[in-house]
């Protein structure tokens, strides 16, 4: 660490400014609400109503907690999350937290292609594989072109805005929840019955250790540098990210709870979906419900390919630029495998949206254990005050995950294997 830089002497950014310096945690927010995002949170609204709407709190909680980490460590020391890790605890650790990252990565790649063919099932009536192709080809024009990351941030965003404007009219069509039944799930703490795998799902979802480590590389391409840990960007740009994630997910469980819960439907296929919003669009409802779902996959698995090569080139000592060669090839080989299991599965393309989106849960104790040990090394916050706050909520965040990551990949990771082979 510089022992010339001195924290107190950082001046606070404008509000303006701020605005202008953000983009990793809205880029983070694009990739995270994916097709298997709105599959799980409309099924735990549609499953269970409002009772499991606390769920946002330690969302809000974890994923603060994982972004500022994670930003923290990588301006102290210089390096993105991976680098670190090589440079303090050497090449095994990096190659082994680099490889999950992008297994994680890998999987939530085959939610978005299953969830993007899903949404051209919904507006076009065409078969979701042939929809998904289609997609494949527009992302991977975009992966061939300069100034990829500009074009990703300005598409991710118009993805973003446009689904929080499609479900919060829906809300407004509703006549809104029913503020009882929200303020008593956000404050009675229960699993309910037979709740305990889609909460996880949606937990692993919403908050990731993986987003964090692949805001550090964003950062990188962002430009921002060490005052902008102690100024108020990168608490701004988490604040942003965790914000966007809650605005869409929570609204989405909030319609699935005001329109499917009350008829008992249980979300099976992508169709299901769409009658979120029948009662208030009529046939324009799968329509809306395919934009939704397009627009999600399409933003995270633009955003997610890249994500998962970034990670494996970290690990294995690769150049990590978003234009390079390495990340450009290994995007195509990536979707190209993602392609080829997804057309392999023989189950409903819902279900397979939500079977990945669990294993996206891999890259968490690995990950995880790193950021952790590194938030409390000496030489780590050398000429600092070690940030005591930040290292408990670390532990907490880190020690749910771990139990929730356990659960998940022991219920269903087999089923996925088993439904791909047999």
């Amino acid at each position: 660490m510089d022992e010339k830089f001195d924290q107190t002497k950082v001046k606070k950014v404008p509000f303006l400014q701020l605005l202008k310096r953000i983009g990793p945690g809205i880029i983070l927010a694009g990739v995270v609400i994916g097709p298997g995002n709105i599959t799980t949170s409309a099924m735990l609204g549609s499953n269970y109503g409002y009772s499991m709407l606390w769920l946002i709190i330690p969302i809000a909680f974890m994923g603060i907690t994982f972004m500022l980490a994670t930003y923290r460590i990588s301006m102290l020391t210089g390096t993105p999350i991976i680098h670190a890790i090589r440079n303090y605890y050497g090449k095994p650790a990096a190659v082994i937290v680099g490889l999950a990252t992008f297994l994680s990565c890998l999987f939530f790649t085959m939610g978005n292609i299953t969830g993007s063919g899903a949404g051209i099932n919904l507006i076009f009536g065409m078969n979701w594989k042939l929809g998904s192709l289609i997609m494949i080809a527009i992302i991977l024009a975009c992966y061939f072109t300069k100034g990829v990351y500009s074009k990703v941030e300005k598409l991710i965003t118009l993805c973003i805005f446009g689904m929080i404007v499609c479900f919060y009219a829906t809300l407004v069509a509703t006549g809104g929840p029913q503020w009882g039944e929200l303020g008593k799930g956000l404050v009675t703490w229960k699993i309910a019955d037979g709740s305990l795998t889609t909460a996880l799902a949606y937990v692993s979802t919403n908050a990731s250790i993986t987003a964090g480590i692949y805001g550090t590389y964003l950062g990188a391409e962002k430009k921002w540098k060490k005052e902008d840990l102690f100024n108020g960007v990168m608490m701004a740009d988490a604040i942003a990210h965790i914000v966007a994630v809650i605005l869409i997910s929570g609204a989405i469980v909030l319609v699935g709870a005001i329109v499917l819960h009350p008829t008992g439907t249980a979300i099976t296929a992508p169709a299901q979906l769409g009658e979120m919003l029948v009662p208030f669009l009529g046939k324009a409802a799968p329509i809306v419900m395919g934009i939704a779902l397009l627009a999600a996959g399409f933003s995270s698995l633009l955003g997610n390919t890249q994500r998962g090569m970034v990670l494996l080139a970290a690990g294995i000592d690769k150049p990590v630029q978003l234009e390079s060669k390495f990340i450009r090839w290994g995007c195509l080989a990536c979707i190209a495998f993602a392609a080829i299991i997804c057309y392999s599965y023989n189950g409903s393309p819902t279900q397979l949206i939500f079977i990945a989106n669990i294993a996206t849960a891999v890259a968490t104790p690995f990950g995880g254990f790193y950021v952790c040990r590194m938030l409390f090394r000496k030489d780590v916050n050398e000429g600092l005050k070690q940030p005591r706050v930040l290292q408990v909520c670390m532990i907490i965040s880190y020690v749910f995950a771990l139990i929730m990551t356990g659960s998940a990949l022991v219920n269903y990771i087999p089923k996925f294997i088993s439904s791909i082979i047999g």
